[in-house]
């Protein structure tokens, strides 16, 4: 029986889960996901986890913080001016923006807090802290 390993290009449906048993993502009712074992794509736990896999095989995992987006970071996270928004903009709680940050690679920033005309924003991962469980089933190997 193969076994996916590094380097194989695979096809995976999933189903993500929060701690709560919130879905925040799945690929049952859409394309499975296809990608490169071991390429840097994924978070790694759960390139670790369908490494190993033969191809029908399901498993249920789940992926610390630490190896699925990381923890929060706090320098990820900054107060601006209301005035540094388009005046057509009105800034709501955990509203989301695409910035340029100085290196020129733009990042997804979410509003946290707003404060008289400081605006907090947040630019780790929205999945940053959370613990991930996944449902895996390995469709292909390549």
């Amino acid at each position: 029986m193969t076994q996916a390993k590094k380097d194989n290009k695979v096809t995976v449906h999933y189903t993500g889960t929060l701690a709560d048993g919130s879905e925040f993502d799945s690929t049952r009712e859409a394309e499975a996901l296809e990608f490169t074992l071991g390429d840097g794509q994924l978070i790694k736990g759960f390139d670790d986890a369908v490494t190993g896999m033969a191809i029908g095989e399901t498993k249920k995992v789940t992926i610390p913080a630490e190896e699925a987006y990381g923890l929060p970071n706090e320098e990820m996270v900054f107060d601006i001016d209301r005035n540094q928004f388009a005046e057509d903009v009105t800034p709501e709680l955990g509203q989301r923006f695409q910035l340029d940050a100085p290196d020129g690679q733009q990042i997804v920033v979410a509003i946290t807090a707003i404060e008289g005309d400081q605006i907090t924003l947040d630019a780790n991962h929205p999945l940053a802290g959370q613990d991930l469980s996944f449902e895996l089933e390995l469709m292909t190997i390549a």
